[in-house]
């Protein structure tokens, strides 16, 4: 079990010595916005920079911006603000939390926070208030974390596009035109476009990893059942997760310290030995057996996305890693267990007067979740218990997996809302659906950008708990490159 005190004491030690060239900080630059969350977080603790004045700079990035990007639903300046100066005295009595002490944020609008509602991009649950914050949140406020809002998504988690949600589309802040991904879209555009230093996403079938493809930013879905998942609306609790949503890896890391851990009252969290995901930086990887399943993951690719894979896969071998072609264990079907959906919104679908309060797509996949027989539903969770055993033998033979996040670019968002085009919008998740059924953790870096200016994500995905050679190969991966450097046009 990692210690608190090494985690105060050590992560941003490891960060530190992980940067091959970390940026030279005497003090806060003009726009506090362009520090990763790791920058800051020194900062902070040396009083070089303030909660406040962090939080001030990104609440001023949000009123400029906002407007073009849509990724918030709830914005929290008053109470951010009051948040940032408690966590200021507290510093100044030398009292410091750790890495993430004074780090603004945004929470997927999935997420509960007591007293603020929290919608799920619905209009069903547009004035739902929770009495408690879920776990996941309430371990980040005690990390020290400020909340500068809700983040906009895909409605009810139920799609990867957020171009249908209640509270209008959220749109990529590489092209407005261009949808962000989904479910996590909100998530995505604002880390992308510094309207936050870090955020959460939920990620059930895609939902974390491609928005940050699509927005060019790291989304980490950690081991299914590592982080609590208790008081996050829910779509398949079989397959769900939450995670981290930054700019570098090693801001991924400082967020997942703080976040992963056994929860009891989560069904489905596991007991595990807590691994210092900072320290993991620092593993070496050029003795890593990289696997790469070709099909069907390289099937079909755009030819951008291809050619961004290439180069990824030539720097990967660069930095030492042995390179093998691998064939992963067929999956089962997942859409017997979006009954563990229906059965969350069975109340509210009995009255036919709440039908109106889902968009029509929704709709018609929670009605068609519906129709699974419990037999179907037995039969699906035993074969995803089997190839979560299956895939284990994958890892005999390799240390990790590289794939492309999706096989295509982000859709126009005139497409996306489109109810006749809107499941064809959704091809891109072929890549990432495999890896939350293993239940194993997969991370998304960039990896290049599209002729046309748009982000491309590079998949790398571990064993179970194997979350440090994840980590630690995505960050090498970004100390050689510097997609991650990247700023998108809108920000």
């Amino acid at each position: 079990m990692t210690s608190r005190r090494w985690f105060i004491g050590g992560s941003l030690a490891a960060l530190g010595a992980a940067a091959a060239a970390p940026r030279a900080l005497s003090q806060a630059p003009a726009d506090p916005t362009e520090l990763t969350l790791e920058e800051a977080s020194r900062l902070i603790r040396s009083g070089e920079l303030s909660a406040v004045e962090l939080a001030r700079a990104y609440l001023d990035a949000i009123e400029r911006v906002e407007p073009r990007i849509n990724a918030y639903i709830t914005v929290t300046a008053e109470t951010a603000l009051e948040r940032a100066r408690a966590l200021d005295r507290e510093i100044a009595r030398g009292r410091w939390r750790g890495p993430i002490h004074g780090i603004p944020i945004a929470l997927k609008d999935n997420i509960d926070t007591a007293g603020l509602r929290t919608t799920a991009a619905s209009a069903l649950l547009a004035d739902r208030v929770p009495g408690q914050d879920a776990e996941v949140w309430r371990r980040l406020k005690e990390a020290g974390a400020v909340l500068l809002g809700k983040a906009n998504m895909h409605e009810l988690a139920y799609g990867g596009t957020s171009a249908i949600t209640h509270f209008e589309p959220v749109r990529n802040p590489w092209s407005t035109e261009h949808i962000p991904g989904g479910s996590s879209g909100g998530s995505a555009a604002a880390v992308a476009a510094r309207l936050c230093a870090a955020a959460l996403g939920t990620d059930t079938l895609a939902s974390v990893r491609l928005p940050a493809a699509y927005c060019g930013v790291v989304g980490f879905k950690p081991t299914h059942g590592l982080s609590s998942i208790r008081g996050i609306v829910p779509v398949s609790e079989s397959l769900d997760t939450v995670g981290p949503m930054t700019r570098t890896v090693a801001d991924s890391a400082l967020l997942l310290e703080a976040m992963a851990g056994y929860d009891p009252l989560d069904p489905v969290s596991v007991s595990s030995r807590r691994t210092g995901y900072a320290a993991a930086l620092l593993e070496p990887t050029a003795r890593l057996r990289i696997g790469v399943p070709r099909t069907p993951y390289y099937d079909s690719l755009h030819p951008d996305v291809a050619a961004a894979m290439d180069e990824a896969l030539a720097v990967l071998e660069r930095l030492g890693g042995e390179m093998r072609d691998v064939s992963l264990p067929p999956v089962p079907g997942f859409p017997a267990l979006l009954a563990e959906a229906y059965a969350w919104h069975e109340e509210y679908l009995e009255d036919p007067a709440n039908h109106r309060l889902y968009d029509p797509v929704t709709l018609e996949r929670l009605l068609a979740a519906g129709e699974f027989s419990a037999s179907d539903y037995i039969d699906v969770r035993r074969e995803l218990d089997l190839v979560r055993n299956a895939v284990a033998g994958t890892f005999a033979d390799v240390d990790v997996l590289v794939t492309p996040t999706a096989p295509g670019l982000p859709e126009r968002i005139a497409l996306a809302e489109n109810p006749a085009e809107a499941s064809g919008a959704e091809n891109s998740v072929r890549n990432t659906v495999p890896f939350n059924l293993y239940g194993i953790p997969t991370i998304s870096v960039p990896c290049g950008l599209s002729r046309s200016g748009l982000p491309i994500g590079l998949q790398i995905s571990g064993p179970h708990f194997g979350e440090a050679r994840v980590l630690a190969l995505a960050h090498a991966y970004q100390q050689a490159t510097d997609w991650h450097r990247r700023r998108p046009p809108v920000s």
